[in-house]
């Protein structure tokens, strides 16, 4: 219950687009309050709502420079 970081994967694979808006700002609410997010996803929307993004490519991990 008192967890630094929280791994998730495809946290919002299958909810509907209220609850991943809700789901995403707590995300960022708990993030804001210290806690660390690591999320593996395919959904685009997901992928640039964190302040760091890592992609692999080919096997290989590669940061990517958010504009």
């Amino acid at each position: 219950m008192n967890s630094k970081v929280i791994l998730a994967d495809e946290p919002i694979g299958a909810l509907d687009s209220e609850t991943t808006s809700d789901l995403l700002n707590l995300i960022k609410e708990l993030n804001d309050d210290g806690i660390t997010f690591i999320i593996v996803t395919h959904n685009p929307v997901v992928a640039t709502c964190g302040k760091r993004h890592i992609q692999i490519v080919d096997g290989i991990m590669k940061e990517l420079q958010c504009k």
